[in-house]
């Protein structure tokens, strides 16, 4: 089945060396993947107006009084209610279109099940933002009109994403600017009305809320979901293939596990923590199948040793795909997965537990006990097969008794038969697994072997001498486990990073509007010290020096000198621009924090109607500038920071923790002038 369908649009605009797109985005690029997704969109659109009709329908019948109105209710019901399964029907053969999915590459395996991505509607940031930048931040909003745009647009971007690593990192750094935004614009006291609607990816049923949260969250399920679709592209018939396949399960299950773990009260039915854990465990149980797809890639050798390895391999797979189908047949999610993807984790489990006891039989009856054989090495393997031997049985004593050897082999090969006669049965009982020719045409001849097989060693006495074998104990050397998600990897930068450091100009904070502060510095000295990482803030300030009697206040953070941006500016690097201006009159705009709490930390709690508290990962470092404050002790006073005293400051080790600068002895009485009509706002007046 081909992947890639003739291309409606312009060539020149694929092409990522144009700049048309960003990177790891194509919305024009025309898939077999991208036609199936715009497909799972146009029936959300039905499912959510068929609900609607649904609920409106409920309403009535439940208002009416008149009879003959109530039973036509009911009959309009009994049709909506018929038209909405046929749409979830419709939408689970999508879930299960994995042919879409599959590599282009001809091959004789098993398909794998990706997840399919959740659609969203649009979402206008600009408004709230705006309203937000300029109530909260005192500052003009149309400064962010870019900012803005480009937040939209990256939105925009992920919601076609390329089904590859470029696709990964698109969505990956706009799930860390998210938590920029959350942390500029979204205070955990309120709801800032940005309404945000994801379609659930099982059912197709619309969540809708104010709440960043669900975005967030979103985004996380896209991200897995890519994954899963990036590992069933990749070719298996390579070992590189098979590798990139169960790295890429693996980063499935990590991101899913993640969203689980951190998102616990998602209102989706596909992000509920059951749901999550289901496919957590689908998404291993097919990373561990194709490790043993990799075991098999170079040939079995028919040798006892490895015959071994392998049986209790396949043994492995069918183990995890029977705790899968036994996991998603429990409530809630029996209800929402898809039937074709818990009868293909039943038709998995038959066909590799088949595997493993013909491998078992193939060892039995082909390999025979010589002189100078390893016998130690074949007795501790045989009796590492079974968690007990079959009655009257011992390992040593099977290994030399022929006809032992052709009786347990061949009561392997039935249970062999057995097995893979289950799973062509449940294949068949499946519409949607009926379809896929490439399953069937596996099972059937994995069937086909282990018939021939028994067939050769058949006797007319064989149900009477067969005997009921246990079940093969599974190992692996090649457990598969959980990668987490790797934010650290994508580098992201803040859109809005001109608003200032995110530590100290964040949502949970208010200040008071910019105060313009006019002052001089008398004799080179400027009436106070400086401390702290960006922004810096005054400190140690004279009562009676020109800055102070203009409305400084010491604790203030110094936003701008002279319209120059001072909040990304170092200590040295404001004391440059200070001293730049001479004796001349100097316009210091500082803001003053309102709030107490000063500290950002890793997880924040947030709250929405109709949802229990959850937590948020904001990708964002504490602010160190209290602990940086209480480890500098200031030198002996002696004068103002004066411009020619260079040798009595120290230089900083790091950027990021410079030392604070407060030496200072009280000169001369300045004359007091009238404050600046800004410095007659007071914290209490200039609450907003």
């Amino acid at each position: 089945m081909t992947d890639t369908l003739p291309s409606a649009a312009p060539q020149p605009l694929e092409k990522e060396d144009d700049g048309y797109f960003r990177k790891g985005c194509n919305p024009l690029a025309q898939t077999g993947r991208s036609k199936l997704q715009n497909q799972r969109a146009a029936l959300n659109q039905q499912i959510l107006k068929a609900m609607r009709m649904r609920t409106g329908a409920e309403n009535l019948l439940k208002a009416a009084t008149n009879q003959k109105v109530r039973e036509q209710v009911r009959l309009e019901l009994s049709f909506l209610n018929s038209d909405l399964q046929m749409l979830k029907e419709e939408l689970e053969g999508l879930n299960i279109s994995v042919g879409v999915y599959q590599s282009t590459e001809e091959a004789f395996t098993i398909p794998l099940i990706p997840l399919g991505l959740k659609e969203t509607k649009d979402v206008d940031f600009s408004v709230v933002l705006k309203d937000f930048i300029l109530e909260h931040y005192s500052e003009d909003s149309y400064l962010y009109e870019d900012e803005i745009a480009d937040l939209m647009d990256l939105r925009q971007a992920c919601r076609t994403p390329s089904r590859d690593e470029a696709g990964v990192e698109l969505l990956l750094s706009y799930f860390i600017q998210l938590g920029f935004v959350e942390s500029r614009f979204f205070p955990p006291t309120r709801q800032m009305g940005i309404l945000f609607t994801w379609y659930d990816s099982l059912t197709g049923v619309p969540v809708s809320q104010q709440n960043l949260l669900l975005e967030k969250a979103s985004i996380l399920f896209n991200i897995g979901a890519l994954y899963t679709q990036i590992g069933t592209r990749c070719n298996r018939q390579t070992e590189a293939g098979l590798q990139s396949t169960v790295d890429a399960f693996q980063r499935a299950a990590g991101v899913l596990n993640y969203l689980k773990e951190t998102f616990t009260h998602t209102p989706s039915y596909d992000m509920s923590p059951a749901m999550l854990s289901v496919l957590v465990k689908m998404m291993l149980a097919q990373a561990q199948e194709s490790t043993f797809e990799k075991i098999c890639l170079s040939g079995i050798q028919n040798e006892f040793f490895v015959l071994v390895k392998v049986a209790q391999e396949a043994a492995k797979v069918g183990e995890v795909y029977r705790q899968l189908y036994m996991a998603m047949n429990q409530e809630p999610v029996k209800e929402n997965i898809p039937y074709s993807w818990a009868s293909l984790a039943c038709v998995k489990a038959h066909h590799y537990e088949a595997l493993a006891h013909y491998f078992t039989a193939t060892l039995l009856i082909d390999h025979q006990l010589k002189p100078g054989s390893d016998e130690d090495h074949q007795e501790k393997c045989l009796s590492q097969l079974y968690d007990h031997m079959p009655e009257g049985m011992t390992p040593l004593a099977t290994l030399k008794n022929v006809h032992q050897r052709q009786r347990l082999g061949k009561s392997h090969l039935c249970r062999a038969v057995t097995h893979h006669e289950e799973s062509v049965r449940e294949a068949s009982l499946c519409k949607k697994l009926r379809n896929i020719e490439v399953l069937q045409e596996v099972l059937s001849a994995a069937h086909q072997r282990s018939r021939l097989k028994y067939t050769q060693l058949r006797d007319d006495y064989d149900l009477l001498s067969l005997i009921d074998v246990p079940d093969i104990i599974s190992k692996t050397e090649r457990e598969v486990e959980i990668i987490p998600p790797q934010f650290s990897k994508v580098t992201v930068t803040d859109f809005f990073q001109k608003l200032g450091p995110l530590s100290v100009f964040s949502a949970n904070k208010r200040w008071t509007p910019p105060r313009s502060i006019h002052f001089t510095a008398e004799e080179g000295d400027l009436g106070f010290t400086l401390r702290g990482n960006s922004p810096v803030q005054v400190h140690f300030l004279d009562p009676y020096c020109s800055a102070a009697v203009a409305g400084a206040k010491e604790g203030d953070y110094i936003v701008s000198i002279q319209d120059v941006d001072c909040k990304w500016l170092t200590v040295s690097e404001v004391m440059k621009l200070l001293k730049s201006f001479g004796q001349n009159d100097i316009e210091m705009k500082v803001v003053s924090l309102l709030d107490a709490t000063s500290s950002m930390h890793s997880k924040c709690a947030t709250y929405s109607v109709g949802m229990q508290k959850t937590y948020s990962m904001i990708c964002l470092a504490p602010d160190d500038e209290e602990n940086t404050d209480k480890t500098k002790r200031i030198s002996k006073k002696l004068s103002f920071l004066s411009w020619n005293t260079n040798k009595n400051r120290q230089k900083s080790a790091s950027t990021l923790c410079l030392p604070s600068v407060g030496v200072r002895v009280v000169g001369p009485p300045v004359k007091k002038k009238l404050p600046s009509p800004f410095s007659l706002l007071t914290s209490d007046s200039s609450l907003y």
